[in-house]
Parts: C-alpha cells; sequence; structure tokens
C-alpha cells in the first residue's frame, strides 16, 4: 500500500556487497521438521476425545476417521507441493492465490489470515503451553489468569526475538522441539505396541472394533472436524519456500515424508490410547495423554504433560516462523505496507514482519474472549484451501508452460476443492449460527481496504516519512530482486 524507492548498488555495496533477500538455507530435514513441528502440537494429545465422541465410540470408526483426515491432509499436501515446487516464493497459499485468482481474494485471503486467523492461532497456542507449564505449581487449582497471560507474552516476544535475530536459530529451535515431541509420541507408541503384542489387557474393543452403534452423517462430519484439527499445519513449508534448497525437488521430498510420518504416528498413538484406556475413559478425559500416563507409567508421568508443553512451543514457532513470511509477502505484493516487505541487513530476516504478527498475537492474548470466536473461522480455513487448489487448476490452464518439476494427478486437486466446500458449507448448514455471520462479514470487510489503498492506490504522503524512520530504527532495506534458476 505504500511506496518506496527500491535499492540501489550504491546502497548494496553499503551492505557489504550483499544483496538483500532470504537466503536458500533449509534443506530437506528442516522443512521435514517445520511440517511435523507445525501439525503435531496440543491436536494429538487432545483431539482423539473428540474424534471417539462423535464417532459414538466405534473404534473403528474412529481409527477410520484418523486415517482419513490423514489422506486429505496428504492429498492436499501434495497439491502445495506442485505450486511450491513450481513457485518457490515466500508466502505460499496467499502468493498462489494471488497468481492464480488474482488480486481481491489474495487480499481477502491475507487480511483473514495476518488480522485474526493466524494471531488468533498463535496466541491460542501460547495460552495453552502457558497453561501446562504453570499447571504442576497449582496441582489441584486452577493457574490464576494473569499469570497464564504473561507467560503466554513473554514465550510469544522471545519467539519473536529469536525469528527477528536468526533464521538459522528458528530453524535450530523448530529441529530441537520436533525431535523432542516425536520421542514423546514414540513412547506412547511403543508402550502400546507392548500391551498389544503381550495381550496383556482385555482388548474387545479392538476385536469387535465396528459393533457399536454407527454415527450418523452429523456426527462423522463432527468427528472428522475434530481430527482434522489435529492436522493442521501440513500447509506450512510453502510459506518458507523462498528459503528451501533447491526447492523443485527438496519440497515434494519434505512434504510427502512429513505428513506420511504424522499419519503413521497418529494411528499408532491412537492404538496406544486404546490398550490402555477404554473408549469411554478416553471421551471422559479431558487430556486424553495425560490420563494415558497415569494409568501407562505413573511413576513419570510427569513427562507426557512436559512432552505437550514442548510440542506446543515447537508448534508456536513453526507458526510465528510462518506468519512472518506471510506478512513479507503481502509487503512485497503491495497488499501491506512497504516496510513489512524490508528485511534486516544485518541478518536477513524479515524483522518488520514479525514484530508486526507478534504485536498482533499479543493483542489478541489479553482479551482471551476473542480466542471464542476463532472457533468460527474454521470454515474460512477450508476455504482458504479450497482457493489454493483452485487456483493450482487454473494455472494448469492458464501457464500451461509453467516449469512444473512436480505434477500432481489433477483429480486430486478437483477432489480437494470439492471437499473443502463440503467443510465450509457443513457447518454453516448443520448448526447455524450468527458467529459464523460474524466471521464472513470480517472476511469481506477487507474490501474497505482494499478498493482505497490497494486498488486505487490511495498514498498518504506522511507514511513515506514514517516508513523513512522505522527503515533507519530497524536497520531494515527493500529486497532485491534475484536470478532464482540456479536454485531449480
Amino acid at each position: 500500500m505504500l511506496k518506496t524507492e527500491a535499492a540501489t548498488p550504491e546502497r548494496e555495496r553499503n551492505y557489504g556487497n550483499e544483496k538483500v533477500h532470504l537466503k536458500r538455507t533449509l534443506g530437506v530435514f528442516d522443512g521435514v521438521s517445520f511440517i511435523i513441528g507445525s501439525i503435531v502440537g496440543a491436536g494429538i494429545f487432545v483431539s482423539p476425545t473428540g474424534v471417539l465422541k462423535y464417532a459414538r465410540l466405534n473404534v473403528g470408526v474412529a481409527l477410520c476417521i484418523w486415517a482419513a483426515c490423514g489422506v486429505l491432509a496428504m492429498l492436499g499436501a501434495l497439491c502445495y507441493a506442485e505450486l511450491g515446487a513450481a513457485l518457490p516464493y515466500a508466502g505460499g497459499q496467499y502468493y498462489h492465490v494471488k497468481r492464480g485468482l488474482g488480486s481481491l481474494p489474495a487480499f481477502i485471503f491475507i487480511w483473514t489470515l495476518t488480522i485474526f486467523l493466524r494471531p488468533a492461532s498463535n496466541a491460542a497456542r501460547a495460552l495453552i503451553f502457558a497453561e501446562y507449564v504453570t499447571q504442576p505449581f497449582y496441582s489441584g487449582c486452577p493457574t490464576p489468569v494473569l499469570l497464564k497471560k504473561i507467560l503466554a507474552l513473554a514465550v510469544l516476544w522471545v519467539l519473536g526475538i529469536i525469528n527477528t535475530k536468526s533464521v538459522r536459530m528458528a530453524t535450530w529451535v523448530q529441529n530441537i522441539f520436533t525431535v523432542l515431541k516425536m520421542i514423546a509420541l514414540s513412547i506412547i507408541v511403543i508402550y502400546g505396541l507392548i500391551v498389544l503384542g503381550g495381550g496383556k489387557q482385555d482388548l474387545d474393543h479392538f476385536k469387535n472394533a465396528f459393533s457399536s452403534e454407527l454415527p450418523n452423517v452429523a456426527q462423522t462430519a463432527e468427528s472428522f472436524f475434530q481430527g482434522s484439527y489435529a492436522y493442521g499445519g501440513w500447509s506450512s513449508l510453502n510459506y518458507m519456500a523462498e528459503e528451501m534448497k533447491n526447492p523443485s525437488k527438496n519440497i515434494p521430498r519434505s512434504v510427502i515424508t512429513a505428513v506420511s510420518a504424522v499419519i503413521v504416528f497418529y494411528l499408532l498413538v491412537n492404538i496406544s490410547y486404546l490398550t490402555v484406556l477404554t473408549p469411554k475413559e478416553i471421551v471422559s478425559s479431558a487430556a486424553v495423554s495425560v490420563t494415558w500416563a497415569d494409568r501407562a507409567i505413573p511413576s513419570v508421568a510427569w513427562i507426557i504433560p512436559v512432552s505437550v508443553a514442548i510440542s506446543i512451543f515447537g508448534s508456536l514457532n513453526g507458526g510465528m516462523f510462518t506468519l512472518g513470511r506471510l506478512n513479507y509477502a503481502g509487503g512485497k505484493e503491495g497488499h501491506l505496507p512497504a516496510i513489512i516487505s524490508m528485511l534486516n541487513v544485518h541478518h536477513l530476516t524479515p524483522a518488520p514482519a514479525m514484530i508486526l504478527s507478534t504485536i498482533i498475537a499479543s493483542i489478541f492474548v489479553i482479551p482471551s474472549d476473542l480466542l471464542s470466536l476463532t472457533n468460527y473461522f474454521g470454515f474460512a480455513s477450508s476455504l482458504l484451501v479450497g482457493l489454493t487448489c483452485t487456483s493450482l487448476i487454473v494455472l494448469r490452464y492458464r501457464e500451461p508452460n509453467l516449469h512444473r518439476p512436480y505434477k500432481v494427478f489433477l483429480p486430486i486437486a478437483f477432489g480437494v476443492v470439492a471437499v473443502s466446500i463440503i467443510l465450509v458449507l457443513a457447518p454453516l448448514i448443520q448448526s447455524p449460527k450468527v458467529q459464523y455471520l460474524y466471521a464472513l462479514l470480517f472476511m469481506l470487510s477487507g474490501m474497505l481496504i482494499y478498493f482505497p489503498f490497494v486498488y486505487f492506490k490511495l498514498h498518504f504522503s506522511f507514511f513515506d516519512k514514517i516508513t523513512c524512520y522505522l527503515q533507519l530504527f530497524l536497520e531494515v532495506a527493500p529486497t532485491d530482486m534475484f536470478d532464482d534458476s540456479k536454485t531449480q
């Protein structure tokens, strides 16, 4: 929305002959870590309760729903892998929607994600992390709300500073915490397999997996929503595509490896829960993983709450990283102020974008009741996935000669779009509430900003002075164009 002069050769020399742009430093392991780290948060430790509840305690149906949610995540990820490999630029879904469907849908996309969905999600993760960290000190009593909010704000700003200072440091944090959370899941899986193989417990609910009453269509949909929540984050890699080494090969490899691993672990973890707990015990549990630990490994049950906190911390780091790239891309495309598209000249990180995303997330932490509204934005996430896959279909026909190192089977994209439409309409039809209207109006309100400031390019000269001051204060500069052909 704001214009600034492009970097000149003289300015480049002032920065040590190094052009100002994001560096391709992330390899396959980093990509896999970011995807797994973004997906595996609190979901697998909590969502099994909801999945089994809406599946009417039918173990067979519940496990099928977990598998179906994983398959849907994989199909969506394969579509995104084609877009990321062909167009490896920061911003992920946002950039692809703009390329395929135009500026207005892309603006509504980034408006919804950067102002509400992603910051609210990060705020919720920070609050849940604070809950798990402080709960051991308030055994049997609720944690003071003020303390949780202070700790949540602290962890948001610690991660915000890390992501502002160094891409490598943020990547290191993600890799370490991804490994730790996978160790925790492995403990649950191994114990479950030992019990299952030894036949030490009565496991009739496995022998008669489909014997319970079958859920109806509405209950199946609710169960599916619960499982899909636990798989959220599979699209995270595309937001950092501009920083992936050899993206044409490494993006598909990372996506397929990470999502496949998550599907296998999620199924095995659920089987482990069911080897220790009955379906009724799982449904009655507020945090099934903690209940499982109290029953299976009581002497070291504290490992699981700690593991949940670690898992959420890693997921939050991934969320902060990707949101910063989304804001950065919005600035480069002229949908956010130009200062947001600039990089720190010392660290080559999108510092202004990271600061903006941290500030917005912090605002959501303060009045916690705002977070309750995020439940009604669930359909928006499905809508954005549908728009992105629609962009893939449009680009196939509009730009047939675009270099596509990896191509997904096109009917898969049509299938993901169809499922996205169902997931958008289902909550609106099944349980219509005025909050859904508020969410839709919020999304459309972006047009009040888009038309004057983006479409008609309304400009206020005093913004230039603010931009110049912030450039000097934050030591940031506009990015330079660079030849990306060598990285394909």
